[in-house]
C-alpha cells in the first residue's frame, strides 16, 4: 500500500493495484510543472469539495481509465454536468459509507466552504476515512480545526492527511492539535507551498510536529511513499 504526491492536495493511493486519486489539481499548480494531468490514470477519483484547486484536472484524469468519481451529492451534480456518465459517479453524504472493491470509505465533516468552478453551491466540504486491508487512513480535505475531529479517534487512524498551509485552511499549529484529536501519530502534510499565502517554513513546521511527538511527512511532488 502506497501513495504518490502530485502537489497541493492531489495524491494517489495505490491500494494493492487499485489507483485512488484525491482532488486532481496538477495543470495550474506552479510547483507541479514537471507533471501532466494526461498521465494520471486512476480507477477512482474522490473529491473533497469543488474548488478549482481541487477539481481543475478532474475531466482529464477521469478519461484515462474511465474512472469512477466519488463525492458529496451537490458536487456530484456538477461532475455529471462535465460529461461524465451517471454510472461513473457515486454520490453520498456526510456520515455515509460506501463499499468498494478495495475497501470501504466513510464521508466525514470538514469545516471549509464549497462551490463548483461555475459558481454553484457544491454542498458541504468533506473528508474521508478509508478502511483498507486493516489500515485506516483519514483524508481531512480542506478544513479548519474542529471539535468534530474528536469523533474520529474511535477508528484508530494509522495515517492522517492534514492541510498545514494556513490562510485557507488550518495551519501547522492547528494540525498538531487535529492529530491529537484524532489520536494519529503519522501525519502527511497537504495544501502547502503551492501559492504565496500558504508557503511554509519546512524546518519550523517539522520541529513543531517533532516537539509534539508526531511523525510528519512533507511529501515531495512526484515521489511515492509506502504506508
Amino acid at each position: 500500500m502506497k501513495y504518490t504526491y502530485y502537489g497541493h492536495s492531489c495524491f494517489e493511493f495505490d491500494f494493492n493495484g487499485t489507483k485512488v486519486l484525491l482532488d486532481p489539481f496538477v495543470t495550474y499548480n506552479p510547483l507541479a510543472k514537471s507533471l501532466k494531468a494526461e498521465d494520471l490514470s486512476p480507477d477512482y477519483i474522490f473529491l473533497t469539495h469543488g474548488h478549482e484547486d481541487h477539481v481543475a484536472d478532474l475531466v482529464t484524469a477521469q478519461k484515462g481509465k474511465d474512472a469512477v468519481v466519488v463525492s458529496i451529492v451537490e458536487t456530484a451534480a456538477w461532475v455529471r454536468k462535465q460529461g461524465i456518465a451517471k454510472d461513473k459517479v457515486i454520490e453520498f453524504n456526510l456520515g455515509g459509507t460506501v463499499h468498494l472493491p478495495f475497501g470501504k470509505v466513510k464521508m466525514v465533516f470538514a469545516a471549509h466552504s464549497n462551490s463548483t468552478p461555475d459558481g454553484q453551491y457544491g454542498g458541504f466540504p468533506v473528508g474521508y476515512v478509508f478502511f483498507v486491508d486493516g489500515k485506516t487512513i483519514y483524508v481531512s480535505g480542506d478544513t479548519a480545526l474542529t471539535m468534530e475531529m474528536k469523533l474520529l479517534e474511535r477508528f484508530n487512524i494509522d495515517y492522517a492527511f492534514l492541510p498545514i498551509g494556513g490562510h485557507y485552511t488550518m495551519d501547522a499549529e492547528d494540525a498538531v492539535i487535529a492529530a491529537q484529536f484524532v489520536k494519529c501519530q503519522n501525519i502527511i502534510g497537504t495544501h502547502f507551498d503551492s501559492f504565496p499565502p500558504i508557503k511554509i517554513d519546512h524546518d519550523a513546521t517539522e520541529k513543531l510536529f517533532s516537539e509534539a511527538d508526531l511523525t510528519l511527512t512533507l511529501p515531495v511532488i512526484g515521489e511515492t511513499y509506502s504506508l
